[in-house]
């Protein structure tokens, strides 16, 4: 185990110093939280959530997931993706975490039986952070608890910070110049989808065209687009009237979950360009799944424009990573340059040695993830084929394959050749 909450011994205690623990400053829904009414839930449960978000951030975590396990709750931390078996609480200290955060990121702490997202406001050693809180109900009984975190000292919102290159950009760019048309982002929780689509309007050139934003932008402003006032009576027909009357060349619409959203955004596709987003495995599987949604084969077809799809993967430690030759057959089976001479791994131990734990990394032998992407256009090919309403995601992939779209393999690959990432890596992604 990598990581872990257990409790420290005296002489451990002595050694070390005191640690800060964040500092919890408030819902983003703006809701004053009663203190004083819920004082016995505080006095059980702030501290332990303090102490957990604490040493998550500490460690890299991108999220903590407390899972309840009978009578006991299970602590996971997600660093780069990966999950990480941390420390067990008791059912009702699990609980008090559990009701705590919801309470402090303006979550109604009675309705234990629905969903509910919310956020809240922190800081830790000088640092601001995002708290998104996701409590989700448990067919077995109780919440599992989602704390996702985000350093907002880190920008992630451009095309070059999240690695899409240069030739799904410039192609991109060349599309919505056309000022018409529906493109996508699609991807599976936790895959960077809504970070990807931030990026992606950046990718359109600002100074040209006129760009707006009528979705919830995870409180991220982005330079030269334009935060619409949305009236929350309006339809999403009536919203993208008004925005065509202000001259809106590229709009960032909201995601993808109903008919009516799907087939608005298809009607209005020939009078604006539309970035929108929807969960879906790849590229391939979104635009069958937006036929699906839509039943009309020739709408999505002459309305669609591109998706693209994120996947992370995790980039090697520069500190402790290590280069080997490897054998030629295997630079040939796995696709890479046969130029390539050096690739690197993450550090591997002798027989009967032990590494010495990395003090970057933590001797995970990985720091930091970067976006691998594939683009899926809408030329005639795959058109004949949405139209033809019997297309498979196989037949889709083949015909971006044959006309040269990028594809998440190829991505992969140019990160291992460029030793940022390792083999072994891109296996467990594929895998996953």
């Amino acid at each position: 185990m990598i990581f872990g909450f257990g409790k420290k011994k005296d002489d451990d205690f002595e050694e070390e110093d005191e640690i800060e623990l964040i500092s919890f400053q408030g819902p983003h829904n703006g809701e004053t939280i009663d203190l004083k009414a819920n004082a016995k839930l505080l006095d059980a449960g702030l501290l332990p959530a303090k102490e957990i978000v604490t040493d998550a951030i500490l460690r890299r975590a991108d999220m903590v997931r407390i899972d309840p396990k009978g009578d006991r709750s299970a602590i996971y931390l997600i660093v780069d993706g990966v999950a990480y078996p941390g420390d067990r609480l008791s059912k009702q200290e699990g609980l008090a975490v559990t009701m705590t955060m919801k309470l402090l990121a303006g979550l109604n702490i009675k309705n234990r039986t629905q969903p509910q997202t919310g956020g809240l406001n922190s800081s830790l050693e000088g640092k601001k952070y995002e708290i998104v809180v996701e409590s989700q109900p448990l067919e077995t009984g109780g919440e599992r608890l989602n704390i996702k975190l985000r350093d907002l000292a880190v920008k992630l919102d451009s095309p070059a910070a999240i690695g899409i290159p240069d030739s799904i950009k410039d192609r991109l760019r060349e599309l919505a110049g056309e000022k018409k048309g529906l493109f996508i982002s699609a991807g599976p929780p936790r895959s960077g989808l809504t970070t990807t689509s931030l990026a992606l309007m950046k990718v359109v050139d600002v100074y040209i065209l006129s760009v707006y934003s009528i979705t919830d932008m995870s409180n991220r402003d982005i330079t030269n687009v334009t935060k619409f006032d949305v009236n929350p009576n309006d339809s999403l027909e009536t919203t993208l009237q008004r925005i065509i009357r202000v001259d809106a060349d590229f709009v960032f619409a909201p995601p993808l979950r109903s008919v009516e959203t799907a087939k608005t955004l298809l009607e209005y596709q020939s009078q604006l360009a539309l970035l929108t987003e929807m969960p879906a495995p790849d590229a391939a599987s979104a635009i069958l799944q937006l036929v699906k949604l839509v039943g009309d084969p020739a709408l999505v077809a002459n309305g669609l424009k591109a998706v693209v799809s994120p996947k992370m993967i995790r980039l090697l430690c520069d500190e402790c990573k290590e280069a080997f030759r490897p054998n030629p057959k295997i630079i040939a089976k796995a696709g890479l340059p046969a130029e390539t001479k050096v690739l690197y791994r993450a550090p591997v131990a002798e027989e009967g040695e032990e590494l010495e734990p990395c003090p970057k990394c933590g001797g995970i032998g990985y720091y930091g993830r970067s976006g691998i992407f594939e683009m899926i256009e809408i030329n005639d090919d795959i058109k004949k084929l949405i139209t033809s309403g019997a297309a498979n995601v196989a037949q889709i992939k083949s015909a971006a394959k044959n006309a040269g779209m990028p594809t998440f393999k190829d991505g992969g690959l140019a990160k291992v050749a460029e030793g940022k990432t390792s083999l072994e890596e891109l296996q467990r992604l594929f895998k996953s």
